[in-house]
């Protein structure tokens, strides 16, 4: 039995809607709500039998008042490896092992033999300076100081609405996922890294931009020295402000394509059949 085919096969959970935030109010009072903190069902995404948990990640200027601290110093491409293994936990300026990974949060400023492209070039990962500097001439990041916190949860920890949700997935399970995301628009997908500071794709650019930013393990130098993960999964990094969308078109497209199982001759019969039947609606004739 096909992967699909397993999957298409379980007791899938039964899904609501936007989980409504409920305050004590005594009578008379108006409570405001930040529509930040409202929590999106997410239980779409258990369906899927992620091998790794999908994390919610914040950016916070404040202190997290019910997370703990990460319990050690930690890349911050290593963090959510940590948090897949079942702990929420917040990073403060001084848990970055890599310290790189400060400058695109807008927590320091880049040491100068870094950005001028010194580095690259003696770790054999680009021919001269100038072509390591175009990383931070580039660079995605926040403002100076916006951020002090980024706090990480596993999917079923998660108490807040994330900035990103981030999902390591076999590739059949990213094409159910990037389906979602162009179900009702039609949007291209979108890849985009680079061999070094992978960290700034994986979380700032689709964080700055809104873009679901897809990424492939086994490509980005600070994961691969540090052994994080199996060559071949893909990182989407989705941002919040396509989390509903994806999430309901999960909730009611189909996901187990009959043409994924039935084989070259199956899929080509079945085109041919819907030409037919669309031209033959249309009053169109055909091409054949």
């Amino acid at each position: 039995m096909s992967e699909r085919a397993d999957l298409n096969r379980r007791n899938f959970l039964k899904l609501g809607g936007l989980a409504a935030v409920t305050l004590p109010a005594a009578a008379g009072e108006i409570i405001k709500v930040d529509p930040s903190t409202r929590q999106l069902d997410l239980s779409v995404f258990k369906r899927f039998d992620f091998h790794y948990s999908p994390i919610g990640i914040k950016f916070a200027l404040k202190k997290p008042d019910q997370t703990p601290p990460i319990k050690s110093k930690a890349a911050f491409c290593e963090m959510i490896k940590i948090a897949q293994e079942g702990e929420s936990f917040y990073a403060a300026k001084d848990d970055h092992e890599c310290k790189a990974a400060l400058i695109p949060l807008g927590l320091s400023e880049p040491d100068p033999i870094f950005s001028s492209g010194q580095v690259g070039p003696k770790l054999g990962v680009y021919d001269n300076a100038r072509a390591n500097r175009n990383i931070y001439t580039n660079m995605y990041k926040v403002e100076k100081n916006t951020v002090q916190y980024v706090i990480f949860a596993p999917l079923d920890k998660l108490m807040f609405s994330p900035d990103l949700l981030i999902i390591t997935a076999s590739p059949y399970q990213a094409e159910i996922i990037l389906r979602a995301m162009s179900y009702r628009t039609g949007a291209a997908w979108n890849a985009k890294g680079t061999t070094v500071m992978g960290c700034v794709y994986l979380y700032l650019y689709p964080y700055v931009t809104g873009e679901l930013n897809m990424m492939v393990t086994g490509l980005h130098h600070g994961m691969i020295a540090r052994q994080l993960f199996p060559a071949g999964l893909l990182f989407l990094s989705i941002p919040y402000q396509i989390i509903p969308e994806i999430t309901q078109n999960l909730k009611e497209m189909e996901w187990d394509l009959p043409q994924y199982s039935g084989g070259k001759e199956a899929h080509i019969e079945r085109m041919k059949k819907i030409s037919t039947e669309l031209h033959e609606e249309f009053n169109i004739p055909g091409s054949d």
